[in-house]
């Protein structure tokens, strides 16, 4: 038989049991120190930022920065040190490892099983990043200079165009998917395989034995908390500030501050929902709903849109993006200070941030699959969706705007998408679908986070009290909503990458543990070992 995700059968590698530190009163469970110290952290912060904003925004603005412009090398050698730890994954003898072991099977099908990781990893962000970034890159290439993307193909649409979506798609495909791949193997490896709880320090337990279950667990964990909280923190904002951005394009709703705030805790209300109904009864369903809608608007701006650009777009952009994806990737020598500090750097810092949420939900749904089939799936499938998405929907904003229309490029951010939209046939009913989709996406990133928060601040434990979910998807939207009052757009970012940062360097030291753990795994079965084991106390 297989492990549950946090049980620890008798044969487990260490006598550790999930939640022995856990202090129950009150209805809670929850891990001591990791909540206490986690929970009063944050509202620290919050009550920080909504007493003094002004110092807050300074600071913000202050930080991201500072952090990128100093460790720009090191956030994009991490993330080609996971590209790498992946494809090597899928070609060695460890890729015929099963998460569970040899008897375990897929919880989840296919459709189900992708809709929840691609709902959870990159919901919110690709829509508001699918017609910005493209376009943004697009225009910078055309001018040149530091903000470029390899410092650009000046008055060359053609180039500029391919050039802007290899930019783009390289922030979207391989990199990230990796990120989140390394994280959700380790645990579901080290919880499904050994019967290790399920939190990010059971990944670290080859190298640090039963020092694992203490502090230096505890600061994993607490930092992981942290990481999840503000990662998630700076989508929701995103989300905020377009589907607000939407409704005022469709409806006259104000663009305010205000409205971002009402809107943030009417989702956070809905996501409550979510959260207390659990992983089948809102999680899965949510992100299935949004998969469905998502094809939907994506299949119409295909069939309205230039239809034939797009067909040879894919392969134009795939190929722009394999010859691009070196030079994009090497940290030095560079002279596009602007792209790389403010797009790649920040990007693979909220991806970092993201990964022991993401991480942690795939491997929760990833029961039963083999290491190169749970690789495969999660790292190549998703780039090649992701490919599909940037071409279908910034190939259509390029295509409008090289063809003289230039709403889309005057347009914040956040009504790129719209202003694209607007464009097309049926755009009233677009645009709502696609505001629709913000807000499922926002839904889903939220309850999704809150299920993950939860278990790690409950020592491991999947079926924590129902008032623990409440309360970190309840300071999920708090979060946001005190990061936009303090700063903003600059406040979201800031906050990614001050948890990113040290999370990066976390994230390489994982990747050696998970080396040894699946070395010995292959060497000497858990099955066989537990079996020796016992044979020997015998």
């Amino acid at each position: 038989m297989s492990l549950e995700p946090g049980q620890l059968a008798e044969h487990s590698i260490t006598d550790y049991e999930v939640g022995q530190d856990n202090l129950q009163r009150f209805g809670l469970d929850i891990h001591n120190p990791v909540f206490p110290i986690s929970a009063g952290v944050i509202i620290a912060f919050v009550t920080f930022t909504l007493l003094f904003p002004t110092l807050a925004d300074g600071f913000f603005g202050w930080l991201r920065p500072a952090i990128t412009n100093t460790f720009d090398w090191l956030f994009i050698i991490a993330g080609n040190v996971f590209v790498l730890f992946c494809l090597f994954l899928i070609v060695s003898p460890y890729g015929s490892i099963r998460l569970g072991g040899k008897e375990a099977r897929p919880d989840y099908g296919y459709f189900g099983w992708f809709a929840m990781l691609f709902a959870a990893g990159m919901g919110i962000g690709l829509m508001f990043y699918g017609v910005s970034e493209p376009i943004t890159h697009f225009t910078s290439a055309m001018e040149g200079g530091s903000a470029a993307p390899l410092g650009g193909a000046p008055g060359d649409i053609e180039a500029a165009r391919r050039l802007g979506m290899a930019a783009t798609i390289y922030h979207w495909a391989l990199h990230p998917w990796a990120i989140y791949a390394v994280v959700a193997l380790a645990l579901a490896f080290f919880s499904y395989n050994l019967g290790l709880p399920l939190t990010i320090r059971s990944a670290f337990y080859p190298l640090l034995g039963e020092k694992t279950w203490g502090w230096p667990g505890h600061l994993i964990d607490i930092l992981a908390v942290f990481a999840t909280l503000f990662g998630l923190a700076t989508s929701l904002g995103f989300g905020a500030e377009q589907a607000v951005s939407g409704l005022n394009f469709l409806f006259g709703v104000p663009d305010s501050l205000l409205s971002k705030i009402v809107l943030i805790c009417l989702i956070t209300a809905v996501a409550l929902v979510s959260v207390v109904a659990g992983l089948d009864g809102g999680v899965k369903r949510l992100s299935e709903l949004n998969m469905v809608l998502a094809l939907v608007l994506m299949l119409f701006i295909f069939a309205v849109g230039p239809t034939m650009d797009l067909i040879y777009g894919f392969y134009g952009n795939s190929v722009a993006y394999l010859r691009e994806v070196i030079p994009l990737s090497n940290p030095f020598g560079r002279t596009d200070d602007g792209y790389r500090t403010g797009w790649t750097t920040f990007y693979w810092a909220w991806w970092i941030s993201w990964s022991p949420f993401v991480g942690m939900f795939i491997a929760r749904v990833s029961r039963g699959r083999t290491v190169r089939e749970f690789i495969t799936c999660v790292l190549l499938i998703p780039t090649v969706v992701s490919v599909i998405w940037m071409t279908i929907f910034g190939g259509t904003a390029l295509t409008e705007t090289i063809a003289g229309y230039t709403g889309i490029v005057e347009a914040d951010l956040s009504v790129k998408l719209f202003a694209m939209l607007g464009e097309l046939p049926l755009s009233s009913i677009s645009s709502f679908i696609g505001i629709i989709l913000v807000i499922v996406f926002f839904v889903t990133s939220s309850d999704s986070g809150s299920l993950v928060i939860d278990t790690i601040t409950a020592g491991g434990k999947i079926d924590a009290p129902v008032p623990q979910r409440i309360f970190w998807a309840t300071f999920e939207g708090l979060v946001a909503i005190t990061l936009l009052i303090g700063g903003g757009l600059a406040a979201l970012q800031g906050a990614a990458i001050t948890t990113g940062f040290p999370f990066a360097i976390l994230l390489l030291v994982l990747c050696w543990s998970t080396f040894k753990g699946l070395h010995a795994e292959r060497k000497q079965p858990f099955q066989q070992h537990a079996k020796a084991e016992a044979r020997a106390a015998e």
